[in-house]
């Protein structure tokens, strides 16, 4: 949780630099910070007893003493000395979706709007017309981004409240007192957003499981505590509901409160035709009310002639119907996975040399990874001038002669232009391994030219993979308009996958949209948009995504050995 702290207050201060106009190298400096402790692994208390907080890409001698500060003291002077040089509330009007930092100091100026709540009162009430630059357009997209932003503090990116929870369920784990534990809820069936976490267990003594629970180190209020069930809110702001069951009953438990509420009534339907009854403890003959199962889930679809249905297809989405024929699909998981087709290296913005991630990838059992620094056109993210392109192809093809066990692919992540056109000629696409392609800019155009440049990209005979097709981010910015269907249709039609981003801000595709690409026959790859060692474990957030959306081994194109995959992504010119 205090790395948590500490990304919120490096993510502030670089807000109040952009506010300030400051450098924007040292803008940045905070953000890539703030991003790769978010995506650490271990507890910065730790790295900080063995002083090796300098090991965190990104972090030199200063921002140690802050972070060393921040988890020793809880404050950090500097953030503290530098809010008090901005208006109180202009951080706050900041986090709105598509206002930027001199529109938020121009509202301030002018309407002496300081928080959220006036912007919302003024925007509605068109006041905001007043000001100098702001339409009607203006409005609207203010108006959307405050929805958004309320949205996103009522709900949070799976691939960030996960990890909580699995500690919760791991702090219990390690008590005696506790037999069985199990998320359960919209978290097991692994949406991409969560609004709160439930947790299921049995124990010989609730009441000790209790104790437990609202004292764990992540809990900053106690909402309720009872001898079965607790609540609590975590120092994240996340609610954590906590239910002690019969061991007789977990099964069932489990069934009924990992949901969805759509799938469950079409069980009980299904019961009640037998002469059954379902509860969350138990399954029951409706005459005798005699229990005949409960203790484990997959009884529960047993007595109803039914497999069981993995939790992510729980959402009666023809599921149901699927179990019924046998035919619910074999979905894909993480050991299928032989490579990484999207990752950065200090060649522009990441934090690794290649050796080092071919080195990380080997240890993860890959195969292959893909380099894919940006293109020249994307200067924030430092994108690479064809010829430094062509030198890391270079470095690629020199390191390949001496690894072992593992293959270095030379790519790029190019950027789709707003008239649809890309910053690197083919001559020089076509001397690459794989070619990913994506919108970094731009996102305000309509839905008919967005579509368009999305599909002059796929028509690119050098072109691989289009890369998070939607360019949403949760709880920050909507995907942009996009005609999806016509999409999916030139995807097919062209030969270039799409990509299920495990970044856990984008999962995009989402979970709907895949499943429509796997029944048009469209090739998906599932890749993290690393930019440091410890993001290449995202792939399972877009495992978690890609299951959801029915996908098999076989829908996936990087569960092939690269030679396979090469075959397959090759474009007829």
């Amino acid at each position: 949780m205090k790395n948590q702290e500490v990304v919120k207050v490096f993510n502030d201060i670089a807000d109040i630099l952009e506010i300030k106009g400051e450098n924007l190298f040292r803008i940045r400096a905070y953000r890539k910070a703030a991003q790769n402790i978010e995506s650490l692994s271990q507890d910065l208390d730790s790295m900080i007893e063995r002083k090796a907080l300098e090991e965190i890409p990104g972090i030199g001698k200063d921002l140690a003493q802050k972070i060393e500060e921040i988890i020793s003291t809880g404050s950090l002077k500097f953030y503290e000395d530098l809010k008090k040089e901005i208006p109180e509330g202009l951080v706050e009007l900041h986090s709105v979706p598509s206002l930027g930092p001199k529109t938020s100091k121009l509202l301030y100026d002018k309407l002496r709007i300081k928080n959220i709540e006036d912007l919302e009162e003024a925007a509605k009430s068109h006041k905001l017309l007043k000001v100098p630059g702001i339409r009607e357009k203006t409005e609207e997209n203010i108006l959307r981004g405050i929805e958004m932003l309320k949205r996103g503090k009522e709900r949070q990116p799976l691939g960030r409240v996960l990890p909580m929870a699995e500690e919760i369920v791991n702090a219990l784990k390690a008590s005696k007192d506790v037999r069985r534990v199990s998320l359960a809820g919209s978290l097991r069936r692994m949406k991409d957003t969560i609004k709160d976490i439930d947790i299921l267990a049995t124990s010989p003594d609730p009441s000790k499981v209790m104790k437990t629970f609202v004292n764990l180190p992540q809990v900053n209020e106690i909402l309720a505590r009872g001898i079965t069930k607790s609540s609590i809110v975590t120092n994240a702001g996340i609610q954590v509901d906590l239910r002690v069951v019969e061991e007789d009953s977990f099964g069932a438990a489990l069934a009924y409160f990992t949901g969805s509420k759509s799938h469950n009534i079409r069980l009980r339907e299904m019961a009640m035709k037998r002469g059954l009854k379902i509860n969350e403890y138990g399954v029951f003959d409706q005459k005798t009310d005699k229990k005949i199962a409960g203790k484990e889930e997959k009884d529960i679809y047993r007595v109803l002639d039914l497999p069981d249905i993995h939790p992510e297809l729980r959402e009666d989405m023809g599921e149901i119907e699927a179990a019924i024929r046998g035919d619910l699909p074999k979905l894909v998981k993480i050991k299928d996975i032989k490579g990484d087709l999207h990752v950065h290296s200090k060649w522009s913005d990441g934090s690794h040399t290649l050796e080092e991630l071919a080195i990380a990838a080997k240890e993860r059992g890959y195969e292959y990874l893909a380099i894919t620094d940006h293109s020249k056109s994307l200067g924030i993210a430092r994108g690479l001038t064809k010829e430094a392109l062509l030198e890391m192809k270079k470095e690629v093809i020199s390191l390949n002669k001496r690894l072992r066990g593992v293959r270095l692919l030379a790519g790029t992540e190019v950027n789709i232009r707003s008239d649809g056109t890309i910053d690197y000629p083919d001559e020089v696409l076509s001397k690459l391994d794989i070619v990913v392609a994506a919108i970094h800019s731009g996102f305000r155009q309509d839905k008919e030219q967005m579509t368009k440049r999305v599909v002059m990209a796929m028509k690119n005979p050098f072109i691989h993979i289009i890369a998070h097709p939607t360019g949403r981010l949760l709880g920050e910015r909507e995907g942009y308009e996009l005609d999806i269907d016509l999409v999916l249709k030139t995807a097919k039609e062209t030969n270039t996958a799409l990509e299920i981003n495990g970044y856990p801000l984008r999962l995009d595709l989402n979970d709907i949209n895949s499943k429509k690409a796997k029944e048009l026959g469209v090739s998906l790859v599932i890749s993290t948009d690393a930019h440091v060692i410890s993001q290449l474990d995202y792939i399972e957030n877009g495992v978690k995504v890609a299951r959801r959306g029915w996908l098999s081994k076989n829908d996936i194109l990087n569960t092939l050995p690269w030679e396979k995959l090469k075959k397959k992504i090759a474009k007829t010119m």
